[in-house]
């Protein structure tokens, strides 16, 4: 069974993934950057702390890192499932502890920003990376799973 979809011009679902995953890479490699040089591992802490997340140290190395790898991982489409993933849950906790109860609006503290980041995150996680990315190099081919024939088709 061949699926149809973007039969006519069959790279553009790649090449889409590819400029969400550059676009999503940059953003989250900003964040991460500026709380690793600008705010310092014990100023993420201490944000965290007055902020009433727990374990504020343990949770500022994993946002930090989180967001800088995932970042990179994203742009160079390497293991993009699983940075998503661990992405997606980095911004579930910024919209629990941080941004939900201000409204959606960012201008104003609210959660539209992180519920755009972590959605995106969690659909290259359930996507996957496309053929334009080291995922297709290394793991196979980027043909995502919903596109490969059934075994004895």
């Amino acid at each position: 069974m061949t699926s149809t979809r973007g039969s006519l011009f069959p790279r553009f679902p790649d090449a889409g993934l590819l400029v969400g995953r550059l676009a999503l890479g940059v953003i989250f490699i900003a964040h991460g950057w500026q709380k690793l040089t600008d705010i310092g591992h014990s100023g993420v802490t201490a944000m965290f702390k007055g902020l009433g997340i727990p374990m504020p140290s343990v949770a500022a190395l994993f946002a930090t890192w989180v967001e800088l790898l995932g970042g990179v991982a994203l742009i160079a489409g390497l293991l993009v499932p699983v940075a998503g993933v661990l992405l997606t849950l980095n911004m579930l906790g910024a919209l629990w502890f941080v941004h939900l109860d201000k409204g959606l609006f960012a201008a104003k503290g609210g959660y539209e920003l992180v519920l755009i980041l972590g959605a995106a995150a969690l659909l290259l996680a359930c996507t996957g990376a496309g053929r334009f990315s080291l995922d297709a190099l290394v793991f196979g081919g980027g043909r995502r799973a919903a596109e490969r024939e059934p075994a004895g088709v």
